[in-house]
């Protein structure tokens, strides 16, 4: 709290030790909510029940309790409610998800993707002891690869309904002391019409090593598209390959501005607490089949979306 307050002192904000405080004051309208993610589904629910308008970060809960009850609070709220899923904002995606949806590729069958890291962030303490505890952060899957999974549920167009996987801690064993996350894991989700999708993740993956860092491919009955880096389709038989929206200098603040813009003047923002709640449930998915390493159906959860 002292670091933080010291960081914005240029601009003068009220600071509280008691987050409710925030949310009591009859001044305040919006609230972002940036804590460590076992907090947010509370604070949110909270905050909404005060009348707040409120941008959640990713992801809105850590465990299906936690997501199911801001859902309905959400749902029953008359205020806006936004999940940090910021990809939803951004046109690339935008543009290349409508064509694959509008059958470029014929119907997708398979998606494959990854997000390796080049290292953990770091195990001195600076960055608080949240982030690899796993009650805290809810593990990397759900803390971190819940951006790349709303990718895939996005382009898929539905949420699985089962996951397998393993996952363990291979590198940084108790690294720093008291380490709960893994730092890898291999998921297969099977979704409706027999769509597979197959993710993994790890934390030691050299920079330089190609293939690396992160990517989403989209297989169709007519071809693939590399989703997450270039947008461009590949024909599965014979023709070139064809970009299908071009890379453009976008707006870090988009997802931030819609918000603002469904506050201010009612528009409907690119995600909302389904989103939130289903890219959240897909991360729970595959963490609890790597955890419980047996088949996990999405119907254990018992949410109603």
């Amino acid at each position: 709290m002292d670091k933080a307050a010291t960081t914005a002192a240029k601009d003068s904000p009220a600071t509280y030790a008691d987050w409710r405080k925030v949310i009591d004051r009859k001044d305040i309208d919006a609230v972002f909510i940036a804590t460590p993610p076992y907090l947010h589904s509370e604070m949110a629910i909270a905050a909404l029940k005060a009348g707040k308008n409120v941008y959640c970060e990713k992801p809105i809960g850590i465990t299906a309790a936690q997501v199911r009850d801001l859902l309905a609070a959400a749902k029953q709220s008359k205020t806006v409610f936004v999940p940090g899923q910021q990809l939803r904002s951004m046109k690339i995606f935008q543009q290349t998800v409508q064509k694959i949806h509008e059958g470029i590729i014929g119907d997708v069958i398979m998606v494959k993707a990854q997000r390796h890291a080049t290292a953990d962030i770091n195990h001195d303490g600076s960055s608080g002891d949240w982030y690899f505890d796993v009650s805290k952060s809810g593990g990397y899957l759900i803390e971190q690869s819940v951006h790349n999974i709303d990718l895939c549920n996005w382009v898929i167009n539905a949420h699985p309904t089962r996951a397998c996987g393993f996952g363990g801690t291979l590198l940084y064993k108790n690294d720093p002391p008291g380490r709960t996350i893994f730092d890898c894991g291999s998921i297969t989700y099977d979704y409706p019409r027999g769509v597979k999708m197959s993710f993994t993740q790890n934390v030691f993956h050299p920079g330089k090593l190609p293939s690396g860092g992160q990517y989403i491919y989209v297989y169709g009955t007519k071809g693939a598209v590399d989703l997450f880096n270039t947008a461009t389709l590949y024909p599965l038989e014979g023709g070139q390959p064809s970009v299908l929206a071009a890379k453009q200098d976008e707006d870090q603040y988009a997802h931030i501005r819609a918000f603002y813009d469904a506050v201010r003047m009612g528009s409907k923002p690119p995600a909302d607490v389904v989103i939130g709640a289903t890219a959240a449930l897909t991360s729970l998915l595959g963490h609890e089949a790597m955890t419980k390493e047996r088949v996990v159906n999405w119907s254990e959860f018992g949410v109603d979306l």
